[in-house]
């Protein structure tokens, strides 16, 4: 349990994000152009964070079918900014494969034929370095 506490702690440190400022409108679910695909939602994902069930979390799919747009970001009322929590998420996925970075030969393992090109280039920005 403790290990959750930490991880969510840590998502929340990497994103510079309060969660518990969430009213869990859903107005960030109702814009994100991916939310037929997530099988966690964004809203649903700030209440993951919330209750420290962050490794249901690393297993989503929608960590990695969230196309980083930050339509959440834009929408939410209270600033909570949803996208910056899934994007922390997935730098904790990647930080624990022993490194914080994907080599070239783990790439098409994550991918699928309807994998958005958007998040192909927000994933080439954002881990490029």
């Amino acid at each position: 349990m403790s290990t959750a506490k930490n991880h969510a702690e840590t998502i929340k440190q990497i994103s510079g994000v309060n969660p518990l400022k969430c009213m869990k409108c859903g107005k960030c679910s109702a814009t994100c152009p991916s939310f037929n695909e997530m099988d966690i939602k964004p809203h649903q994902f700030v209440s993951y964070v919330q209750n420290g069930d962050i490794e249901a979390l690393m297993e989503s799919k929608s960590l990695w079918k969230c196309l980083s747009c930050f339509a959440c970001v834009e929408r939410c009322p209270r600033d909570v900014k949803p996208g910056k929590l899934i994007d922390a998420a997935r730098q904790m996925v990647v930080r624990e494969k022993d490194g914080d970075y994907l080599s070239p030969d783990e790439i098409p393992e994550l991918l699928d034929p309807e994998t958005p090109q958007q998040l192909l280039v927000s994933a080439f920005r954002r881990y490029r370095r």
